[in-house]
């Protein structure tokens, strides 16, 4: 099932199925339940909001081979981890903000969301995919001299901005994707294609990273895990290319859709 969480047309947070002719059918219960029903009542998305409400936002850096190979650095031994604040989650066509105090230097990143539908600790890599409510499309949006320069020798500055976690368009449940592996990742700028890769060239697959997050940590439903970016960020090209206002950047992922927001100033 896709599931939309969405603002209908009265102005209230609804969930809803995104059905395969993009209609949307209303869904009664909650998102980190583990069987939402279908009501039969068509809805109209006024506004997309996140998928989930997210209690944590945990990401992983240079977790693509070639992203770590065209920034020149080493291949991790161990999965890096950076957080984001969760009021930075934001939500399909809504604005992606650019930062009075940034300069010319925030990038997009596509990434696979991974959302943690049950309280999960020690879990060991066979039984990890189990512990998954669903997947989601994730941009990590990134101020690269926040990231490097500004943010005191860590990431979460530069990664955390309001509106630096846009996430959607839907959840999609396990069933549908069997194996988050095998998934084509992209992104367009503009409608140019900027990045085109395939979640199989991660360096720590899904259960690995699972696995490795929740050792003697407990991970609570609703964490988001956002699972690194593939080659092609504007920062590494010459000459950089960088979000302006008036872009609109899009992700898209096989088996779940295109996550697109404006940019603006």
């Amino acid at each position: 099932m896709k599931i939309a969480r969405i603002k209908d047309q009265s102005g209230h947070t609804a969930l809803a199925a995104l059905q395969d002719d993009g209609t949307l059918i209303r869904i009664k219960g909650k998102v980190l339940e583990t069987s939402p029903a279908l009501t039969g009542e068509r809805v109209t998305a006024k506004e997309w909001l996140p998928p989930v409400q997210p209690t944590a936002i945990l990401c992983i850096g240079l977790n693509y081979r070639k992203h770590a190979e065209e920034g020149g650095a080493a291949i991790p031994e161990y999965p890096v981890l950076f957080l984001k604040n969760p009021a930075a989650a934001t939500g399909h066509g809504q604005p992606i903000r650019l930062p009075k105090v940034c300069e010319k230097e925030v990038d997009y990143e596509a990434e696979l969301a991974v959302i943690i539908g049950k309280t999960a600790r020690n879990v060991p890599e066979e039984a990890a995919l189990d512990y998954v409510l669903g997947y989601t499309a994730a941009n990590d949006v990134s101020a690269r001299i926040w990231q490097s320069v500004k943010g005191g020798s860590q990431w979460n500055r530069g990664k955390g901005f309001d509106t630096f976690a846009p996430l959607g368009p839907v959840l999609v449940t396990p069933d549908e994707i069997p194996n988050p592996n095998a998934l084509a990742i992209r992104t367009e700028l503009n409608g140019a294609e900027m990045q085109s890769s395939n979640t199989a060239d991660m360096i720590f697959d899904v259960p690995t990273l699972i696995s490795f997050l929740s050792e003697d940590t407990t991970l609570l439903p609703g964490t988001v895990i956002l699972t690194g970016t593939p080659e092609g960020i504007g920062w590494a090209r010459n000459p950089k290319v960088l979000l302006k206002a008036g872009d609109s950047v899009t992700i898209e992922i096989q088996g779940i859709g295109r996550l697109t927001n404006p940019v603006t100033g």
